[in-house]
């Protein structure tokens, strides 16, 4: 009878704690996004699948390894620890996973729009706005009492507003870890969900003639100066703001393996394999955070509100900033491509591109967006680099 009893206490149904069973549902949603409708499969799939895994009761995947006090001299552990905590201490605690996935953007990153119209630059950089905005607004939840976040706190869930999953882990991971797992997910939910948010706040600050712009052919920009202003990223970033080294550092490499034509193989692994086996990884350690006991409570609610705002922030800032750059400009810019400025790359771009062609079907401005969407995974960076500057 014992026997049976211990049997029955082992399972994970006499185990199952109330908020369990409602994450794992969360995670078989997250799946059903990445499988059924296309959001952000990459991503979506493997962060879902790792929030089913650590709320699995008794299955202690997100265990720390415990040491028995008698024994430590001996080097015996009692406990070796979770599969998933390993993979959370080596690629997230240590910022790992995120540099690497910058540096394989970065070797799929063409800046040849960039150079090529380089005001988009100021595009990139207004949709930053969001990030700042949405700092101030989480302060101001926390001091009229409605949820606490610290000023590291406030600056980890304003990263959101860059819409880049991997500069908002490595923020995350440096000043508030606690919050990893529900910056991460709307994060990259955001990300996903950019050709669903980004329309109706396009739609509502822009008139039909502005979505019409045609903009000028963009010149040919020539592989020298691709080839030097990933290495002008890297010496400015040394100069000025060290504490961005690591995030831009790494998109430099990247692009730089790609435009300099001598080591093809090392580009190819940089943008295929090796970036897909981190992103495994990324998207389990991200969802091994997203146990009941972390992520069902008023904070986590307060940042994916918060994120949102950012977001949207994020995006109106860049039409904003293109309608204003008409008032003095000879060439003008269609205003959709300043929703790109957000570095959810290529999406956000794509949104630009179809919304210009159901406004005009001549209208191509993919290219053109890629300048300012290029720019927002710069200046997301920068932004990253300032935070942890201040506050790490």
């Amino acid at each position: 009878m014992e026997k049976l009893i211990g049997l029955w206490q082992s399972t994970g149904l006499f185990q199952m704690e109330f908020g369990q069973p409602i994450m794992m549902g969360i995670g078989f949603f997250l799946l059903y996004l990445a499988i059924r409708k296309g959001f952000e499969p990459l991503l979506l799939l493997p962060i879902g699948f790792g929030a089913i895994l650590v709320n699995i009761p008794g299955a202690g995947l997100m265990d720390a390894p415990v040491i028995g006090s008698q024994l430590l001299e001996a080097g015996q552990t009692i406990s070796p620890g979770g599969f998933l905590y390993y993979i959370y201490q080596v690629g997230i605690t240590t910022g790992a996973f995120p540099l690497i996935i910058f540096m394989g953007v970065g070797a799929m990153t063409d800046f040849g729009p960039l150079l090529a119209n380089p005001k988009t630059l100021f595009l990139g950089a207004a949709a930053q706005f969001g990030i700042f905005a949405t700092i101030l607004g989480a302060v101001a939840v926390s001091a009229m009492g409605w949820i606490n976040f610290s000023i590291t706190d406030a600056a980890a869930i304003g990263i959101i507003g860059g819409a880049d999953g991997p500069t908002a882990i490595f923020v995350a991971s440096k000043l508030a870890p606690d919050l990893l797992g529900a910056i991460a997910v709307a994060a990259y939910s955001y990300m996903a969900l950019v050709p669903i948010i980004q329309p109706p706040i396009i739609r509502l600050l822009t008139t039909h003639e502005e979505r019409c712009i045609e903009m000028v052919q963009l010149r040919h920009v020539s592989r020298t100066e691709k080839i030097v202003f990933p290495l002008l990223i890297l010496a400015l970033v040394a100069l000025l703001l060290p504490t961005a080294a690591p995030l831009l550092g790494l998109f430099a490499l990247g692009n730089l393996m790609r435009e300099s034509g001598v080591v093809d193989r090392l580009s190819d692994t940089a943008q295929n394999s090796l970036i897909n086996i981190i992103t495994i990884f990324l998207g389990i350690a991200v969802g091994s955070k997203m146990s009941a006991e972390h992520f069902l409570n008023v904070r986590t609610l307060g940042i994916l509100v918060l994120g949102i705002i950012a977001f949207s922030i994020g995006t109106a800032a860049g039409i904003l900033m293109a309608k204003l750059m008409n008032l003095f400009s000879k060439h003008k810019v269609n205003p959709l491509i300043g929703s790109a400025g957000v570095s959810a790359v290529p999406m956000a771009a794509r949104v630009s591109n179809r919304m210009g062609l159901e406004a005009n079907p001549q209208n191509f401005l993919l290219m053109h967006a890629m300048g300012p969407n290029v720019a927002g995974v710069i200046g997301s960076a920068v932004a990253a680099g300032v935070m942890i500057a201040l506050l790490g």
